[in-house]
């Protein structure tokens, strides 16, 4: 591999993402909302603090709230490193860094395979793979995490083949634990990583037994330092804030019984008693819908559809390769976790989320799986090197019409916003009714209409009635938005409380989203 080829990937990829951004004028949906408008409260210094609430799991109730309670904070940490650089608070700047991180990829995933196989030409071939990612395109450069763990797994995996190569060298094992440090700062679910380097230390223990410990023990000293360098600051704001070294709202989604509450209020509501409320039955139930979302997620998102039979092949082949172990059992522990233990966020998109990480091995195995089945046809006396390279341009040209139709489908066809377009129109209507410049409305995606109104809001609570009249209660929020996407629970227009007062009044639609102002005594 030469410098000429690492930089046509790079310019590859980062041309495609940009294209793609010229379609993409907002962040889209709420993962991408929450982590821009993050970006804006550090670029402004304001810290890691946020005007808005998109859960109440951690049990804070109060506005301004410490920020990143729920999600991890390194992709609003590089959204504000691009408007910090341009001095702009906008979107496109926002996303200065994405498209250099999408740029990366590419070019790491072709390093990475040409470590694994020595052969460039199989090395462009996965390069391009990386470059027409088929479902991750459209958010590899957005303010999310796609990109980072793509980036972060791609090194990971490289320096796990250095320490194959050469396992006692200690660099690499602090290496590890910084892309681990690394990963986990980018998503909480990065601590798997972790705990795969702690694996792989007994992995690599290959001396007689009284030196494996001592092997195991200061290599997973090593890993363990590097992600400390990495995520100790973090820890020590946590521990000053809300008195644990992680933050409590991750926790609590251990007992949810369905998706709609991880916006329960109270969030006492949930706890281990509720959990086995549940039933046994509906909790094997609720895993097993897991089950069947996260194969066909890792079908179709992470396989790339047509090319799932070709990274299985390759996987086959090549069983018995530390490196694709190492893989495997990462993914292994990835499945596990987002269908036995976090089956709603996993199903609902955590498990394509954290599953990125694993894409650059993915589309290093692709073009090694077509060459196994050539290998295997040659020997019935089918093919020649000629069919070598037009079936791998044909696998190219596969991943670039099922990027197209991808990026179109998802943009044009489904629509980028999510009918997030008329929450400005709210906000003129609401004006037009009264509402002061400090009120805080109630909504389904608080980070989106902060971002689009510069309002304070707070998200629609899961338990009725009487959980929103709490929420206005507790945070002030007079306002409620009701989308078509919010309506768990119907609002009943003429609910009241024990006293007989009318507690929700109804101030007219815009659209399909009905408004209405909340009577507090």
């Amino acid at each position: 591999m030469t410098f000429r080829n690492y930089f046509f990937l790079f310019f590859l990829g980062l041309a495609i993402p940009f294209g793609i951004a010229q379609f993409q004028p907002n962040p889209g949906y709420l993962d991408s909302d929450y982590y821009f408008a993050g970006g804006i409260q550090l670029a402004m210094g304001r810290g890691f603090t946020e005007p808005y609430l998109w859960n109440y799991l951690d049990g804070v109730n109060s506005l301004p709230h410490p920020s990143h309670s729920y999600w991890m904070p390194l992709a609003s940490i590089v959204s504000a490193m691009g408007m910090w650089l341009t001095g702009e608070i906008t979107y496109p700047s926002a996303r200065s860094f994405f498209f250099i991180i999408a740029a990366l990829v590419p070019p790491v995933t072709a390093g990475l395979a040409y470590s694994f196989s020595r052969k460039r030409e199989l090395a462009i071939a996965s390069g391009l793979l990386a470059v027409f990612s088929v479902y991750n395109a459209p958010f590899v450069a957005v303010t999310d995490n796609f990109g980072l763990f793509m980036l972060f797994g791609g090194l990971y995996f490289i320096v796990a083949t250095k320490l194959i190569e050469d396992s006692p060298r200690a660099r690499y094992w602090i290496i590890l634990g910084l892309l681990a440090g690394l990963m986990t700062l980018s998503r909480s679910d990065g601590l798997l990583w972790l705990a795969l380097a702690f694996l792989f230390t007994i992995w690599r223990a290959k001396e007689p037994s009284t030196r494996k410990l001592q092997f195991i023990t200061r290599n997973s000293f090593l890993a363990l330092l590097g992600f400390l360098l990495i995520m100790s600051p973090w820890y020590l704001r946590n521990l000053n804030i809300f008195g644990t070294l992680m933050a409590p709202g991750g926790s609590r989604a251990l007992w949810l019984g369905s998706y709609d509450q991880t916006f329960i209020y109270p969030p006492s509501l949930l706890n281990f008693d509720s959990f086995l409320a549940l039933g046994w039955k509906e909790i094997m139930l609720d895993r097993l819908a897991a089950l069947g979302s996260n194969i066909l997620s890792a079908f179709a998102a992470h396989g790339g559809i047509l090319l799932f039979p070709f990274i299985i092949a390759g996987v086959i082949s090549f069983r018995k390769d530390e490196l694709v172990r190492l893989a495997g059992l990462a993914f292994s522990i990835l499945f596990f976790v987002m269908t036995f233990i976090f089956p709603f966020a996993g199903s609902r998109g955590a498990f394509f989320h954290a599953g990125a990480a694993l894409q650059p091995m993915w589309w290093t195995l692709t073009p090694l799986g077509l060459e196994a089945i050539l290998a295997s046809l040659r020997k019935r006396g089918w093919g020649n090197d000629q069919a070598r390279v037009i079936f791998r341009s044909a696998l190219i040209m596969i991943a670039m019409i099922l990027t197209v139709y991808v990026v179109y489908l998802r943009l044009f066809d489904l629509g980028w916003k999510e009918n997030l377009e008329n929450y400005s129109e709210v906000e003129q209507f609401l004006v037009k009714n009264g509402i002061e410049s400090t009120d805080i409305v109630i909504v389904r995606n608080a980070p989106g209409y902060y971002l689009q109104t510069n309002r304070s809001a707070v998200s629609f609570p899961y338990g009725g009635e009487q959980s929103i009249l709490d929420v206005s209660k507790q945070f002030g929020a007079y306002y409620l938005v009701v989308e078509p996407e919010a309506r768990r629970e119907p609002i009943d227009n003429s609910y009241q409380d024990a006293n007989g007062i009318l507690r929700f009044v109804y101030l007219g639609d815009v659209d399909d989203t009905r408004i209405y102002k909340i009577k507090i005594k």
